[in-house]
């Protein structure tokens, strides 16, 4: 007698890729980067299990960093039983990472203010991320790729078949709105063209077999973020922190015509 909702794990799945992919030492950052941002996770949610891929490389990176995993038979049992449950698999996508061979210790610098140039990411045992490549990102450092959402959706389907349904569950651009007095509006093509580009390769996803039934973008309004405060602005609709007052932005017509035709254009 209880709602008859759906149960299902959100997760956070930027994709990696090698800086060079010629190169065996790019090839095995991206790799393990992914395994411990990644895999980790899905292993445990799908497999119930971890594949010995995904154990070799988190033990890789325990041993390198004086770490250990301790995990008993009994939490492989909980794994097992809960692997088919998930009604559906909630991916929150914005960027993808771009991997090199590192051997130094780890340093990781978050970009909070909004000056391009001013992430840093080198982890012991796995890799650096490399940002000066040619591929766009954001004043944050964040890389526009919509291309690896479409590879991350086709890598769940491929390794985790009883995914069952995929929605895209955070997708969206952080931005410096330039708001216009005069007309109390924001002329925010960038964030037009990051949400169109990223649901073509959903619909794409689609065409090739991909359960994805729902795609949900952040954000409705501005708010607040606990790393970057007012400054990133991710809403459709411009909001002035003095007042609350809030004004649409010229994505929320986009965003809305889009909702009420389901076309993308």
């Amino acid at each position: 007698n209880g709602y008859n909702g759906e149960i299902g794990v959100v997760h956070a799945l930027p994709t990696k890729y090698p800086y060079d992919p010629s190169n065996p030492k790019d090839v095995r950052a991206a790799e393990l980067e992914d395994i411990i941002h990644n895999k980790f996770i899905l292993d445990a949610t799908y497999l119930g299990k971890y594949s010995r891929e995904t154990m070799e490389g988190v033990q890789h990176i325990l041993s390198v960093n004086g770490g250990k995993l301790d995990i008993t038979d009994e939490d492989y049992a909980t794994l097992d039983a809960a692997k088919d449950l998930n009604d559906f698999l909630g991916i929150n996508y914005y960027m993808s990472d771009w991997m090199r061979g590192y051997e130094g210790e780890s340093e990781i610098t978050h970009n909070a203010t909004g000056d391009k140039g001013g992430s840093k990411y080198q982890l012991k045992g796995v890799g650096q991320r490399e940002f000066d490549i040619d591929v766009p990102r954001t004043d944050w450092d964040w890389m526009i790729y919509p291309q690896g959402l479409y590879d991350q959706i086709m890598r769940v389907i491929k390794d985790y078949p009883n995914y069952h349904k995929i929605y895209v569950t955070e997708n969206g651009l952080g931005y410096k709105d330039e708001f216009d007095e005069e007309r109390k509006t924001v002329d925010d093509d960038a964030r037009i063209d990051y949400v169109k580009k990223h649901l073509e390769v959903i619909a794409d996803a689609i065409r090739d077999g991909a359960n994805v039934k729902g795609y949900f973008l952040w954000s409705l309004m501005d708010v607040f973020s606990w790393s970057n405060g007012y400054e990133k602005r991710y809403g459709l609709f411009y909001v002035d922190f003095d007042t609350q007052e809030r004004y649409p932005k010229k994505s929320a017509y986009w965003y809305k015509a889009l909702a009420e035709s389901k076309e993308i254009k």
